[in-house]
């Protein structure tokens, strides 16, 4: 699968699957736009990909329409940054809602917004892939705002699809399973929650960063060129559990 002669962004590029999916793009062709917010972070992308990188928070509306911008009219667009803060219902804080919800919905339709009008106004065509959760499919405790950000952008994905589709930019989901990052061992490192979590995978195992970064390369590729507003689980079975 070659991306040769593509661009794309990648959002939440420093860390966890966002960087797996710049490597991997990178190693197959694609010239890689990496937004995060830790400059070290980019930079070892760049020492180790060439990845072009631009440092910014975005949870700041204005800076992640500004850094859009900057990374200027690309072929595709991967929204991976994600947050979470661990809250029951109960205990729920404005505070942890806005962070989470923030980053892992309002940035993602931000950049998505920007990524469309300026792939509109040079003719159309493109990819946007967002990366959610099996959290927007099945309740987990303490992870009330992050399942309702997750959910929240799958729904707003399947309106992308439709509105896009005009200017024929293809919109899709996927929903990772646990999946090992840094995240993901703040959440799971309790054995147990994670291994009543981890028998209701038919695979026997949480996922690796690859197993999502190549899930994310064949939804970005011509190969599913006729593929748009769906939500792709990339979960080993659990959902068929």
């Amino acid at each position: 699968m070659n991306f040769s002669g593509t661009s794309v962004i990648i959002t939440g590029a420093g860390k966890g699957i966002g960087r797996a999916t710049a490597l991997m793009l990178a190693e197959r062709g694609a010239d890689v736009v990496a937004l995060s917010r830790t400059q070290a972070d980019l930079d070892s992308l760049h020492a180790e990909a060439g990845c072009r990188g631009i440092a910014v928070d975005l949870a700041d509306t204005a800076a992640a329409r500004t850094a859009m911008r900057t990374a200027g009219c690309c072929d595709h667009l991967v929204n991976c940054a994600g947050t979470n803060v661990l809250e029951s219902v109960l205990d729920m804080t404005e505070e942890g809602y806005e962070a989470v919800m923030g980053i892992n919905l309002r940035a993602a339709l931000v950049c998505a917004q920007e990524f469309a009008k300026a792939r509109i106004a040079a003719g159309g065509g493109g990819a946007i892939v967002n990366v959610t959760s099996i959290a927007g499919h099945r309740g987990f405790p303490d992870h009330v705002c992050y399942a309702a950000s997750k959910a929240g952008l799958e729904g707003a994905t399947r309106v992308m699809a439709k509105e896009l589709g005009l200017h024929g930019i293809r919109v899709n989901a996927l929903a990772p399973t646990v999946t090992m990052t840094e995240l993901a061992a703040a959440a799971w490192s309790d054995p147990s929650k994670s291994e009543p979590m981890l028998v209701r995978h038919p695979s026997g195992r949480f996922a690796e960063v690859e197993d999502v970064a190549r899930a994310i390369c064949v939804l970005l590729s011509a190969d599913a060129g006729f593929v748009s507003g769906a939500v792709l689980p990339v979960d080993g079975g659990f959902l068929a559990v």
